[in-house]
This record gives structure tokens, sequence and C-alpha cells, in this order.
């Protein structure tokens, strides 16, 4: 029988490079582990029902957790990573930064460098709670000055959006434009309610891969690394 010491060694393994790469990526191993294990638990409680869908998801998990930890490893980011729950860490500020929106700023910030692939923020509001959530830019129209992203469809380049999701109801989005303290929000998983901070929400496996291509100095579309 393998003992229980034997087991642990073998699932530390599962990730790890090679003796040249772990000298280099010494969190490497830990890194992935934390987000196998985080990104398995919400596949097997919020996953897809389709069992042909789960299959896929689960078949190219291996490949995006190991470009996640990678992106971890080697960030350049002005915020810190803890390597034992694979997220970001940050000062939350008191009140959620991107409640007050200037539509002004917004509208011709994107006007200028909206395009396909561009990492954003939107505010998402449920009920009393709110946070930041990292989506990206798949189709942009200039000249109806508006935008669609992956997770949270359409935008005026104001922030607004072009319609609420029937399905929540109670759920407000508000396109934001990238400032270096509404980044740091939505990597670190910052949430709020009336009373003020709350404890943060764990990232879903495709945020985390979309935080290890911001470009922290201007926060526009880089060349993918």
């Amino acid at each position: 029988m393998t003992s229980g010491t034997d087991n642990s060694s073998s699932q530390t393994d599962f990730f790890e490079l090679s003796s040249s790469q772990t000298s280099a990526h010494p969190h490497f191993a830990e890194l992935c582990n934390a987000l196998y294990e985080r990104e398995l638990y919400q596949l097997a409680t919020q996953g897809p029902s389709q069992i042909q869908l789960l299959r896929r998801r689960l078949s190219g998990l291996s490949h995006h957790v190991k470009r996640a930890a990678y992106f971890l490893a080697n960030n350049d980011a002005p915020i810190e990573v803890d390597s034992h729950n694979a997220s970001w860490q940050g000062k939350q500020a008191a009140k959620c930064p991107g409640y007050q929106v200037d539509g002004e700023k917004n509208a011709a910030w994107f006007a200028r460098h909206a395009q396909h692939g561009l990492v954003v923020p939107v505010r998402v509001a449920l009920l009393d709670t709110q946070h930041v959530e990292l989506d990206s830019v798949d189709r942009v129209l200039p000249d109806e000055r508006k935008l669609h992203v992956n997770k949270h469809g359409w935008f005026h380049f104001s922030g607004e959006p072009l319609a609420e999701a029937s399905s929540a109801p109670l759920s407000q989005h508000q396109l934001l434009r990238p400032t270096k303290p509404i980044m740091t929000a939505a990597c670190c998983g910052h949430a709020w309610n009336h009373k003020g901070k709350t404890s943060p929400r764990a990232l879903s496996l495709r945020e985390m891969l979309l935080s290890g291509t911001i470009d922290w100095k201007t926060f526009r579309l880089t060349k993918p690394r």
C-alpha cells in the first residue's frame, strides 16, 4: 500500500518543472496545486451539467493551470502573490474604487484604446454587495461607440450596459476605465457591502489567466507572452 507521504509527494510533483526550471520558478508546483484544487471544487459545485462540456473543461485544465501559475510566478505587477493560495494580495480600499464613474473620461479612453483582447474591469453589484471582475473585449463597434465583453455583454464606451441580463434582474454592471486601484481590486477579489469591506472572493481560473496579461503601466493591450 502506498503511504500518505508518497501520495503527498506524488501530488506535489504532478506540476513540477525540470531542475533548472524549478530554481527559476520555486513556487510553480505550489501555485499549480492551489489553482488545480480550487478549479476542481468550482467544477464539482458549479460546473456544467453536460458531461461532454465537463470533459472538455477537464481536458484543458492542466494546460490552463500551468499557464496561470507561470503568469503568477513571473509577474511584474505592483501587487503581491500568495503562493499558498495562488492569489493576488493588495491593500483593499475602504470603498469600491469603481463606484463613481466619469462617463466622459470612460468614453474618451475606450474610444482610443478599445480593441479585441483588451482586459477590462466590470463592476458587478448584486443586492447590497459589489466587486470588480476582469473581462475581455471580443468585439468593438467604434462608429456606434460600444463594445462587447466576453462574459458581461454589450456596453457603451461611457460604461453603461446596453441591457441588463434578464437572468439576473437584481444585478447591475458597469464597464470601468482601468486604473491601478480598480485593477488591484479586481485581481485581489476585493468585495464590499453596505457596511464596508467584506471577505475577498476567489477569482475564477479564467480571471487568473486574464490577470496575468495586464500591462500595469498603461492598461492597454500588449503582445501575449
